[in-house]
């Protein structure tokens, strides 16, 4: 993975878990449902980016 799509990825990990806890400050379930989601497309990211790193080692 590389250095860049690592630090995109935990900026919107951390973006996600800001939004969520502001919906649980405001009480606002659509920011909290939307920093869910943020948090778990960055999981994805790093998943796949993950597997990809994985397969290039084995290919090396």
């Amino acid at each position: 993975m590389s250095t860049e799509d690592r630090a995109n990825a935990t900026a919107k990990n951390i973006e996600g878990k800001a939004q969520e806890a502001l919906g649980k400050v405001t009480g606002d379930p659509e920011h909290k449902a939307e920093g869910q989601s943020k948090q778990a497309e960055a999981s994805a990211k790093h998943a796949k980016e993950d597997v990809k790193d994985s397969v290039k080692k084995a290919v090396d």
